[in-house]
């Protein structure tokens, strides 16, 4: 049996409703990143409001509460809270009368997903439509915290790399070689769950096109509008791996005709990337390579020659020297050296954010194209960031995400509603008070103001919190597509 749809929380959400001002006909809560941990990032990607919204309020909630019958519902919400917080500690009115209204009485306006979006602006609002569920925008708080905080952390990880992509493409790779395929999400085992993993990828997706993750895929097309059969969602890659290789090895006694297999019977038509250090990795590059030399330049397709031990930034550059030497290749119009079509240089999860960096300074010091390489990012990258020999791992709090309520009304009293501990040294904890309008400077940043309360919100000027859900229902998606035009202009 799956949990509950009202006991997706922490346990202290359950009897919030009983805390709250008798009378309280109204609650407004803002989701915001209230500081950065990250030097040099002061911006968060939005993204996963609307998966989190199709995933968990209406098919969860549709699947796992309106579509049961009210005893059963009732039954299950009291087993579990009667036993663990004790009976008489909760009230359960409020399941009952949840259930017979038959949607959940929420607004959720949220800024466009793919925008970047400053520390401190708030990126989503929840409010009720309803006078008598104002205990239900909070109670929703824990889900959507460990919903949000990860895929968007992951979309600024891709777009952290993409980043640096761009600036070595633009110096030595042509304008029609496709960027979004330069590095991939080699990330999935070395996450915390398949539902982390598959989230993760989803954000990384945002800035570029390999994963290795397959869920991500099914993911994107269920709630980002898209079709893999149809556009660029995201590729795979046909890799072999060490059992693969050892295996082989152990039957024919080498490499080589394991190699000349794959060239010519396994993969006559397709690019695959071989993993080449289970015994002698540079033996392999400069004599095995060699002995299937003609194997290679016959076969249609290109053979990646993947490293996945030593130094990462020396082995794959080293490769990309070394197959220039045995294959050759051309010189692209921006005077850069590229590979034979046939070879090409991967390194897979050691790729952090200064090693790419090194490996496309070296290449290019060097006259070659950076797109002589592919690269992958590891579980290491997508969830720590060294800097300054720190590891800063990333977080619900790298950016001290939260929700929280800054305003009620009471009937037709409007509450402003704020915290600002004094022992808040940092800073950081300090909510909004007040309803909020986030909105475009002069300069074109984005800012906010609060304060506002029912009577002086300004309705008639520009608020970037747009309508996305409303009583149980989707007001406004957005696609894949949209959301990278949005986060790379038309330059994805």
């Amino acid at each position: 049996m799956k949990t509950p749809a009202l006991l997706l929380c922490d346990f202290y959400k359950t009897v919030h409703s009983e805390q709250y001002p008798k009378g309280l006909t109204k609650l407004v809560s803002y989701f915001t990143p209230r500081m950065t941990r990250i030097e040099g990032e002061d911006k968060l990607v939005m993204f996963g409001l609307q998966s989190f919204i199709k995933q968990y309020l209406i098919e969860y909630f549709d699947d796992n509460f309106f579509s049961k019958t009210k005893d059963e519902v009732l039954y299950e919400y009291n087993r579990i809270l009667s036993y663990t917080l004790g009976k008489g500690s909760y009230g359960d009115e409020k399941v009952g009368e949840l259930y017979d209204l038959g949607y959940l009485p929420l607004e959720i306006k949220g800024i466009a997903e793919g925008t970047m979006v400053p520390i401190k602006v708030p990126m989503i609002e929840i409010s009720n439509t309803h006078p008598d569920f104002a205990w239900l925008v909070n109670s929703i708080e824990t889900i959507m915290s460990c919903s949000l905080w990860h895929p968007m952390i992951s979309a600024n990880v891709g777009y952290k790399y993409r980043k640096i992509v761009d600036k070595y493409y633009e110096i030595s790779v042509e304008n029609d070689v496709q960027r979004a395929r330069a590095l991939g999400d080699f990330s999935m085992r070395g996450q915390e769950s398949l539902e982390s993993a598959t989230r993760s990828s989803a954000g990384f997706c945002l800035s570029f096109l390999n994963t290795a993750t397959v869920p991500a895929i099914p993911f994107l097309e269920n709630y980002y509008n898209c079709d893999c059969t149809k556009e660029d969602v995201a590729f795979g890659a046909i890799s072999t791996e060490h059992s693969v290789m050892c295996s082989n090895t152990a039957v024919d006694g080498d490499e080589v005709t394991m190699l000349k297999r794959l060239l010519n019977e396994v993969y006559p038509n397709h690019s695959f990337s071989m993993v080449s250090d289970s015994y002698d990795y540079w033996n392999l590059v400069d004599n095995l390579l060699v002995q299937c030399k003609e194997d290679i330049l016959n076969h249609n397709g290109s053979l990646l020659v993947r490293g996945d031990s030593g130094d990462p930034v020396e082995v794959v550059t080293e490769t990309v020297f070394h197959l220039w030497d045995i294959f050759g290749g051309t010189t692209n119009s921006k005077g850069y050296k590229v590979l034979d079509k046939h070879v090409k240089a991967i390194y897979g999860d050691s790729i952090t954010p200064q090693r790419a960096e090194e490996i496309f300074k070296i290449l290019i010091e060097k006259g070659f194209a950076c797109n002589n390489v592919a690269l992958g990012v590891g579980s290491f990258s997508m969830q720590c960031l060294e800097q300054d020999g720190v590891f800063k791992p990333f977080t619900r709090d790298t950016f001290g995400i939260a929700v929280k309520a800054t305003y009620g009304e009471l009937g037709e009293k409007p509450l402003m509603i704020f915290k600002n501990p004094k022992t808040d040294t940092g800073n950081f904890k300090k909510s909004q008070s007040g309803m909020c309008r986030v909105f475009k400077d002069e300069n074109g940043n984005i800012t906010y103001l609060d304060g506002y309360d029912k009577n002086t919100f300004p309705f008639d000027k520009e608020n970037m919190l747009e309508t996305v859900f409303n009583n149980g229902k989707m007001i406004k998606e957005y696609t894949l597509k949209d959301i990278r035009a949005r986060l790379h202009g038309e330059g994805f």
